[in-house]
């Protein structure tokens, strides 16, 4: 039987165009299950798995989830070229939405072998780390039944708002994307979709609620913070990892 790891290799990746992070997913992840695939063939020459946490923001992107629908954008190819907005249907669960500037957003590429092998219980743990996170800066937020990400007003429901969208993939427990944290988000892109596909629930950002703008890195510091205790990670690594 294969050690459990759970040391997580933590990599900062700055600004970094969307359809180079997701390639970077999509190698590590796909180093991630070929280790699995040969442990299971050679089961006396098992090695551990690695596990990555990715922090980055994008240039404003609008990306599709397999269960999305394309009519949720709501601008043509040519005013997404005018707007200078790019635009990908990738393999994560859920609908549309968008990454920008000021935005805090996190892949977690993790072997839940290493942790525990539970998809409802891992977005929850996702959810409740920015939960906590929002917490130490005076913010209520919690979950809406039925829906995922982190809300404001989430209790009565009177405005309702969305602060952090979540979207996922796994195979063979293997993650990969994540959550998009709205910080300093300019929330005037969400006007151009219809945001995870939810028509009567508007997107909300830290700064908005806050009445000013906040240190990102600071966000993600404490963020990593909640994650680790909540997953029991072993922080091992805070490196660039690719070759922008």
């Amino acid at each position: 039987m294969t050690k459990k790891n759970k040391q997580v290799n933590v990599q900062q990746l700055g600004l970094v165009e969307y359809a180079q992070a997701w390639d970077y997913q999509e190698e590590v992840f796909a180093e991630i299950v070929q280790t699995k695939i040969t442990n299971r063939k050679q089961p006396d020459r098992s090695k551990t798995t690695e596990n990555y946490l990715l922090f980055c923001e994008h240039p404003p992107v609008y990306t599709l989830g397999k269960s999305g629908k394309e009519s949720n954008l709501l601008l043509s190819p040519e005013e997404l070229t005018e707007k200078g907005i790019q635009y990908y249907p990738i393999n994560r669960g859920g609908d549309i939405t968008f990454h920008g500037p000021g935005q805090l957003v996190g892949y977690p590429i993790l072997d839940l072998d290493n942790f525990f092998t539970d998809i409802h219980r891992y977005l929850r743990t996702l959810e409740e780390a920015i939960i906590l996170m929002l917490a130490d800066y005076g913010l209520d937020t919690g979950r809406i039944p039925g829906l995922t990400g982190v809300w404001m007003d989430y209790q009565e429901q009177k405005n309702p708002r969305k602060i952090c969208a979540m979207g996922v993939k796994a195979s063979r427990w293997v993650t990969m994307h994540g959550f998009a944290l709205n910080v300093n988000t300019d929330l005037h892109y969400f006007d151009y979709i219809v945001p995870c596909g939810i028509e009567d629930k508007a997107v909300t950002s830290m700064a908005k609620e806050l009445g000013r703008a906040q240190d990102t890195e600071v966000v993600g510091a404490r963020l990593l913070k909640h994650l680790s205790d909540l997953f029991e990670m072993e922080v091992v690594s805070k490196t660039a990892g690719m070759n922008l």
